[in-house]
């Protein structure tokens, strides 16, 4: 990430008046890995109003969430880099994000999880890492945690399966204190990036037709982005939560697109009409165009219903508020 200001940030913040380290009793900083997208953004807000105002925002060029955020420039590409980042955490998040290109995604994730893991371990550091579900069947089988078994299909959802698999070693073998937060697609407010977002909502915004991907009858299951965040928080402030893959919770009252664009109907006050682009379209153009070629390997899901299944999250903290579609959806688009 750029010009190595954070290793300096950490010393003054524990140091005397003269600057000179003095090693902390006791750790307190939470470190988020990747802080500047969507959901490390809610994630920084979360924690600072709920358990710490000692939090590091690491990235390429990290910005302030918080006016007593910490902010380190690092690539987590670079192991020392990603070292000297995760020192002195308590607990650190890898929410690092990349955009959709497959061989993007193998160059890096891999070696972004061997830095972290070994970062980790090096400052025994506990580890929440933010993973989605690119690598569970594309069947409308309910997915559950421990259940559903890994079934890449496609290169990004390759890479997913074997970060996953990865750190799941590390924990198996009892060499890192690490936990496993899923979430389903994005749907939500700020910088949110998902497909729902990019051409459902966003185009109802800016009073265009909706596009929807592949059937409008479907069942999805979308994430609210500030619920993922706050979900992750809690779990990764939760001692018995670790050792274990959860996933985060969503509406559990599942829609489909017609319905969703049926409440956006009646949220803007104005008819709505809909395209349904089918799965054929997205992979004849996948041959032309390397944005649509990137996607395309995901949309057979949308096909089937997506049941992502968080009865264990609701049964272990039955006082979280999870967002309903409806709020969700008059929220982005409200005036």
């Amino acid at each position: 990430m750029d010009i190595d200001c954070g290793s300096f940030a950490f010393e003054l913040r524990w140091g005397n008046v003269s600057g000179a380290y003095i090693t902390p009793r006791r750790k307190l900083m939470q470190t988020i890995l990747g802080a500047n997208g969507q959901i490390g953004e809610e994630l920084a807000r979360y924690l600072h109003n709920t358990v710490t105002h000692d939090i590091r925002l690491v990235g390429r060029r990290p910005s302030a969430v918080n006016k007593t955020d910490e902010l380190f420039s690092a690539d987590l590409t670079d192991a020392e880099a990603t070292d000297r980042a995760v020192a002195g955490s308590e607990i650190v998040y890898l929410t690092v994000g990349l955009p959709m290109d497959s061989a993007m995604w193998e160059e890096r994730f891999p070696v972004m999880m061997e830095n972290t893991i070994a970062a980790v371990r090096n400052h025994d550091a506990k580890l929440v890492f933010f993973d989605n579900t690119y690598m569970y069947p594309q069947t409308a089988a309910p997915q559950v945690e421990g259940k559903t078994p890994f079934e890449p299909r496609g290169r990004k959802a390759a890479v997913r399966a074997r970060i996953a698999t990865r750190l799941q070693e590390e924990m198996d073998a009892g060499r890192v204190e690490a936990v496993i937060v899923r979430a389903p697609e994005f749907y939500g407010p700020g910088k949110t990036q998902g497909l729902t977002n990019t051409t459902v909502f966003n185009r109802i915004k800016k009073g265009e037709r909706p596009l929807v991907p592949v059937s409008a009858d479907t069942q999805r299951s979308l994430i609210w982005t500030p619920d993922a965040s706050r979900a992750m928080g809690l779990i990764g402030n939760t001692p018995d939560a670790y050792g274990q893959t959860w996933h985060l919770p969503i509406d559990q009252d599942r829609l489909t697109y017609r319905e969703m664009i049926a409440i956006a109907s009646e949220v803007t006050g104005r008819k709505i009409r809909f395209s349904t682009i089918p799965l054929a379209v997205f992979t004849l153009a996948g041959l032309f165009n390397a944005p649509a070629k990137e996607a395309s390997e995901l949309m057979p899901r949308y096909g089937v219903d997506n049941i992502f299944d968080t009865s264990k999250f609701a049964a272990h903290f039955p006082e979280f508020e999870t967002t309903n579609y409806r709020d969700g959806i008059s929220q982005l688009l409200s005036p």
